[in-house]
């Protein structure tokens, strides 16, 4: 059997997390058994639709590196894509079931079948009212009829055996009054002629599943195989929210803070799944490799973001230099940093924060820390100052950085290190002072590089201060 798998956003909004772990289990399903990924859009919620919103879910899946091989932009014999132009083939199919006595016209609103089900009125009963037309030009939509004492049981690649039984199902809208298919009828439709083998969706879709079978057995079509994917929760264990402002929910926000795709993509990969083995750092490749459904959770995924900070610290650590640029001059230009410094310097600044840069646009934070925190020197580190051996390890530092002719990282590395021979020290008690000396912190980036970055007329500087201070 070919897999064929798809992702069904509605442009009802832009990419946000639960959907993007939607994409990529379904993209990551299809590459590991050599199947077809296919995007199709559910834009027949005409009211709610936003603007952009099926191009933003584009882009950004492409960001993230979701590449598919079916959609609007990529024809594979199945389309049309969007269902907004696939309403005739759902009126075919919806005039079949009319003719059968599956559908039937109702002209009652959900208001008045409220109404009749508060009275006690019996799904006979609601049906036969529903049926009456109030006048000869009444608009109708068509419900579906659903069967008596029927059992809808399906074998779910994540929760086992799932079954309803249809006495638990109300007769349901399957074309609206202005023509326009519900959720679950086109969804049905769509599904089987474009021959998906495989539905991994959320487990908020469970219930609407008896109502898309119905429509299977209805023409007799085989079902697909189900796999309904786990909550994702927050730290408190509740479902995660777009309303929920303690965590970005939408991956423009990730791209705009400079998160690198790569590790985004690692990080949604295991929410809710779990490669074999206790590495957690896994390229595309690896994830297409290690992806196996039944290791998909059972439990609800829980949204860490620190666990996603660490992620994509860990990938900001690997950048090539160039790489490394792409990812922060934007963030630099936009704050009109380092316009007129040198590429050397940019590297340089680059270089002292890579190691601590959690996401791009951070690099102005650390910029902003570094030049323009007062230079005081107090607490623990002016303690740690009072030693009587600190003043001879930064007089001769100091003369051995008045004498540079070359302020590179590299002659910097060599005056420590003739610094401390000079004055018989070494490890803390040598590197320690300088850095006090210099950035008023007993903690940071490597000390050459960060010196380098200064500039030798403010180490200079602030050396004389700290001495200063000693005296």
């Amino acid at each position: 059997m070919s897999i064929r798998v798809r992702y069904a956003p509605s442009p009802t909004g832009f990419l946000h997390i639960g959907n993007a772990r939607t994409a990529l289990f379904n993209y990551l399903f299809a590459k590991r058994y050599d199947g077809t990924f296919i995007i199709r859009i559910e834009d027949t919620d005409l009211a709610r639709n936003v603007e952009e919103g099926i191009e933003s879910q584009l882009k950004y899946l492409k960001w993230l590196g979701i590449d598919w091989d079916e959609s609007i932009d990529i024809d594979g014999g199945f389309g049309p894509y969007q269902q907004i132009e696939r309403l005739e083939i759902y009126a075919h199919y919806a005039s079949e079931l009319e003719k059968q006595g599956l559908l039937y016209k109702a002209y009652c609103s959900k208001e008045t079948i409220e109404t009749l089900k508060a009275e006690g009125a019996s799904r006979e009963a609601i049906r036969q009212a529903c049926q009456t037309a109030p006048s000869e030009d009444a608009p109708y939509a068509l419900r579906f009829k659903v069967p008596h004492g029927v059992e809808y049981r399906f074998q779910d690649m994540v929760k086992g055996t799932i079954q309803f039984s249809s006495d638990e199902v109300e007769d349901w809208v399957a074309i609206k009054q202005n023509g326009i298919p519900t959720y679950n009828f086109a969804c049905a439709i769509d599904d089987y002629l474009m021959q998906i083998s495989h539905v991994l969706r959320g487990e908020d879709h469970i219930t609407n599943t008896p109502k898309q079978l119905m429509v299977y057995d209805a023409f007799g079509w085989p079902y697909p195989t189900y796999a309904h994917m786990t909550l994702i929760v927050n730290g408190e264990g509740k479902k995660l929210s777009k309303r929920d402002g303690s965590i970005l929910q939408f991956i423009e926000q990730y791209a705009e803070l400079g998160y690198l795709p790569e590790a985004l993509f690692n990080f949604i990969g295991l929410l809710g799944f779990s490669p074999a083995g206790e590495e957690e750092i896994l390229s595309k490749e690896a994830f297409i490799e290690a992806f196996d459904a039944t290791r998909l959770s059972t439990s609800p995924a829980t949204f860490d973001p620190q666990k996603l900070t660490y992620i994509n610290r860990r990938y900001i650590q690997t950048l090539n230099i160039e790489d490394l640029k792409a990812l922060c001059l934007p963030h630099l230009k936009a704050h009109n940093i380092g316009t007129h410094e040198s590429s050397e310097w940019i590297e340089s600044l680059l270089a002292v924060f890579q190691e601590r840069l959690e996401f791009g646009s951070q690099i102005v934070e650390h910029y902003h820390h570094f030049f323009d925190q007062p230079f005081v020197i107090e607490g623990e580190a002016l303690e740690f100052m009072q030693s009587e051996d600190v003043r001879p390890v930064l007089e001769a530092f100091q003369r051995a950085v008045a004498s540079l002719e070359t302020f590179s990282p590299e002659h910097l590395k060599q005056a420590i290190t003739d610094s401390g021979k000079e004055v018989e020290v070494k490890g803390k008690k040598l590197f320690m002072p300088l850095r006090i000396a210099v950035s008023a912190a007993m903690h940071g980036p490597e000390l050459p590089k960060m010196m380098h970055l200064m500039g030798q007329a403010l180490v200079l500087e602030r050396l004389a201060q700290t001495l200063k201070l000693l005296n």
